[in-house]
């Protein structure tokens, strides 16, 4: 089997920062963030409850001035107080360690939990809930070999989750990881009791080094940047945390050819952001994120297949199945997605686009699930939201036209 050439982009692009992973040439994940907003995704805050709201069962949490975070009483999570008034319930005026656990989409608040986690590149240390859990691409025998080591680590307040890059982990780079997640974890809640409200106690480190951290080392070769401050940063989170990916990094120079350019990220960026995908049968994908959801319409658009009209149909909702699995994972689209494919007759063709849209989201890293298309066409496909979409990312703070 002919091995993919992969490569890791990290550049400044358009006031910001890209980061891009590319396959034999073709971007396959695309990430931005401009250079002036941090993310809120993991930090861990000593937040005040302000408001309590028995109708939804949620309160909401402040933990920066002017960010209020939605958090969820219907999961009983145990708080983690570090000042609490006279009431046993979760009131207006407690003060509790919170970690972001999913970004502001669209007009939705920020949420936070109080199952606070470390995350490593092999390992999650969870607080609250003991045990071991795995990632669900972790074979049996790699989970058999991973519970044995992990043993030794097991706490009543920890657990432990296994990420997919445990599976080819040694013994020692666990151990490892596992002692400084601990030591990590046990410092921040020691402190905690001495901090005031608002704290921001753990910082998520920039989103490119996060990418680094959080991708599958199978998914990259190399490691390129052409600017010396991303460069040094990366050097050093390497050194630290994953020196077996030191020599996949390069520090690329050519004045003549920025990295952009070579790799052509401006066309990549354009193309994924704009609303029509065109196939190779000429058929075509419209692609629109609303509030509530993201909607993608099958079109025959230019097809001049000379077969049959169910053959017309069933080649291009296949071309449709494939595609739309790239473009949810290079627009890190999320949530609630409904593809429209063209109504086909024959029950064995649409269980032909079913497997194939099933079998090409199955490799996406992030977990995705299809659900039964309907008498129309109609297809839901669920795919798990941590961070905003590229689109989103991208025109963060512009107007959108």
């Amino acid at each position: 089997m002919k091995k993919l050439n992969k490569k890791l982009i990290v550049t400044n692009y358009s006031d910001g920062i890209a980061t891009a992973l590319y396959q034999e040439g073709k971007p396959v994940e695309l990430s931005f963030n401009r250079s002036d907003s941090g993310t809120l995704l993991g930090n861990i805050y000593i937040g005040k409850v302000t408001q309590v709201v028995k109708n939804i069962n949620a309160a909401f949490v402040e933990i920066e001035d002017g960010i209020s975070c939605y958090f969820s009483l219907e999961k009983k999570e145990q708080p983690m107080f570090t000042k609490k008034g006279n009431s046993s319930s979760i009131c207006a005026g407690d003060e509790l360690l919170v970690q972001v656990s999913r970004e502001a989409v669209k007009t939705k608040a920020p949420s936070v939990t109080s199952r606070i986690s470390m995350t490593g590149k092999v390992l999650v240390l969870t607080y609250g809930k003991s045990g071991i859990g795995f990632s669900t691409k972790l074979r049996s025998e790699q989970k058999e070999r991973l519970r044995t080591v992990m043993q030794p680590f097991l706490r009543e307040e920890y657990g432990w989750i296994l990420r997919t890059n445990a599976g080819n982990a040694s013994e020692e780079q666990l151990a490892a990881e596992a002692q400084a997640l601990l030591s990590g974890m046990d410092t921040m809640i020691e402190n905690a009791v001495h901090r005031t409200c608002r704290s921001c106690m753990y910082r998520t480190p920039p989103e490119y080094l996060m990418y680094i951290r959080n991708i599958y080392s199978g998914e990259y070769d190399e490691i390129l940047t052409d600017d010396p401050v991303i460069h040094k940063a990366i050097v050093s989170y390497l050194q630290e945390f994953q020196p077996q990916d030191m020599e996949k990094l390069r520090f690329y120079q050519d004045r003549l050819l920025p990295l952009g350019k070579l790799y052509a990220l401006e066309t990549a960026f354009e193309e994924a952001l704009r609303e029509r995908v065109w196939l190779r049968s000429g058929g075509y994908l419209i692609i629109q994120p609303t509030e509530a959801l993201t909607v993608i319409d099958v079109n025959t658009g230019k097809y001049d297949g000379k077969k049959n009209t169910q053959d017309t149909f069933l080649k291009i909702n296949l071309e449709a199945a494939v595609e739309t699995a790239i473009q949810l994972r290079l627009r890190n689209l999320s949530g609630i997605i409904i593809v429209d494919f063209i109504n086909m007759e024959s029950e064995e063709n649409k269980n032909k686009v079913m497997k194939t849209l099933s079998d090409c989201l199955s490799k996406d890293p992030k977990k995705a699930v299809v659900v039964d298309m309907t008498p129309l066409g109609l297809v839901e496909i669920t795919r798990k939201r941590e961070q905003k979409s590229l689109r989103e990312k991208f025109y963060e703070k512009q107007e959108i036209l």
